[in-house]
């Protein structure tokens, strides 16, 4: 359900976010801005597969899944501003999705500790099908080497939400305690280049400037 917010113009058109990240949610309702949200109906292990199969990057296919969800909420909602983010860990050629369950999440986790990995986070904003603005921005975070024992204490202090995250990061929380070093933005890490995003909206005039 769209909330009400401090910064959306009257006027404005309206805003939905092609995700059902509760993170990106967030980092919207946090800026004040008012939206709907709606999950893509799109097959992204299948979509991922073609791609590396066609020599994509990591980053082509944030970019790809991206658009493409937006696309398709787009289509659902006519004359909105549709927002579609997507991300991808990318370490030494091997990418890691969402973990299915917290076995998956520690087998993430022993394979990134002590170990430099990137994170593609691409956004755009599509209007009836059309993309109007996209951005693109690359993290690069150290994993701390850590033991056995911390990472069942991880998994037990972080529970499910860690499995919302490629990384299992929850940087936001306990996610805090996995690094030792971090290049890039706070809310890129989260899930959307939310600066980049605001100032866009505001230059269109979806939102007060």
């Amino acid at each position: 359900m769209k909330k009400t917010a401090d910064f959306m113009k009257p006027d404005g058109e309206g805003l939905v976010l092609a995700s059902g990240s509760a993170a990106r949610r967030q980092l919207l309702e946090n800026a004040g801005l008012a939206f709907d949200h709606q999950a893509a109906a799109v097959d992204e292990m299948e979509i991922k597969k073609s791609l590396a199969a066609e020599g994509a990057t990591a980053l082509q296919v944030a970019e790809t899944l991206a658009e493409l969800k937006a696309g398709r909420v787009s289509r659902l909602c006519p004359g909105a501003l549709v927002i579609g983010a997507d991300q991808m860990l990318d370490c030494n050629g091997t990418w890691f999705d969402k973990p299915e369950d917290r076995d998956h999440l520690a087998a993430h986790l022993r394979a990134l500790s002590g170990r430099t990995h990137t994170l593609e986070t691409a956004v755009c904003v599509v209007r009836d099908g059309e993309r109007l603005w996209h951005h693109n921005e690359t993290s690069r975070l150290t994993m701390r080497s850590f033991d056995e024992d911390f990472i069942q204490t991880y998994l037990g202090v972080a529970g499910d939400v860690a499995l919302g995250s490629v990384g299992g990061y929850c940087l936001e929380s306990h996610g805090a305690h996995l690094f030792s070093h971090i290049e890039g933005n706070y809310f890129t890490i989260l899930g959307l280049p939310l600066l980049p995003l605001v100032g866009y909206l505001r230059q269109r005039g979806a939102i007060l400037g």
